[in-house]
């Protein structure tokens, strides 16, 4: 989530949305595996219980928010302006990163975002971008969390992938600490919320843990003003480095990004269920 220089990112175009990757396992992209004989619940009452066309995250709402967005740098007025996140004053937002081919954070995360939610609206949630497009500027990052406050969500994620050195690698999943702020009453279900989104990834994607930043790919941070301002459980995912040649190469190939996707979703809905 670093920022680049001008230049870089002005080359960076907005990717297609569709691809219908599958998962590790070998389900359809956006469906879950089925259960084993010996894992399904037994079906007795069901129907008194649901409707038979019931979706499993029927009733929840989630707000997803693709980091950064792909005009920034044209207007650097904008996002350098400061805006109060309790601990600190911080810029509206940035940039972002790219990879060294200019295949920037800001079209990533949209084009993830956008596929997130075809899966988990199939699944029957509610979701929300924070942004409607990757051509404009903003918004700023204490917006970000109201959206997700104003649509008294059930879960919220923002979606990044970090800028280090290249010889740094691994997913990590920024989570907010106790502040004397809106936060302080979600802190707890927003590390849950980070563990199931952790342990999904991991296991949907294959990426290792962070190597740099971290333990166990959870970093608990007070100066980010996405979780510090939400009302609503919340994490800051960084899906990897995107200076690291490998990982750069996964981000842009659009089957391992619908893959990203399915995981991603997959952790928010096991921590919905849980």
């Amino acid at each position: 989530m670093r920022a680049l220089p001008v230049t870089v990112l002005a080359v960076c175009g907005l990717i297609a949305t569709a691809c219908g990757g599958t998962d590790p396992g070998g389900a359809a992209a956006g469906q879950a595996a089925p259960a084993t004989t010996a894992e399904q619940p037994s079906t007795a009452g069901q129907a008194k219980q649901s409707p038979p066309d019931a979706k499993p995250l029927d009733g929840k709402v989630i707000v997803i928010d693709p980091g950064h967005n792909g005009a920034n740098y044209r207007n650097p007025k904008a996002i350098n302006r400061k805006v109060n996140i309790m601990t600190q004053w911080k810029e509206c937002d940035t940039t972002g990163t790219a990879t060294n081919s200019g295949y920037s954070e800001a079209a990533y995360t949209w084009d993830v975002s956008k596929r997130m939610v075809k899966i988990l609206e199939a699944r029957g949630a509610t979701v929300k971008l924070t942004r409607t497009s990757n051509n404009g500027v903003g918004p700023c990052i204490d917006e970000r969390a109201a959206i997700g406050n104003r649509a008294k969500a059930d879960a919220a994620i923002s979606v990044h992938a970090d800028g280090s050195g290249a010889a740094n690698h691994g997913f990590h999943i920024i989570l907010p600490k106790k502040i004397k702020g809106p936060v302080a009453k979600v802190v707890g279900d927003s590390s849950k919320l980070g563990i199931a989104i952790r342990d999904a990834y991991r296991k949907g994607t294959g990426l290792p843990y962070s190597n740099y930043v971290g333990k166990d790919a959870l970093n608990y941070r007070s100066d980010i003003g996405g979780l510090n301002l939400s009302t609503v459980p919340k994490v800051l995912f960084e899906s990897g480095n995107m200076r690291n040649a490998a990982e750069a190469a996964k981000f842009q190939d659009p089957k391992f990004r619908q893959r990203i996707a399915l995981a991603l979703s997959n952790g928010l809905q096991h921590y919905l269920e849980s």
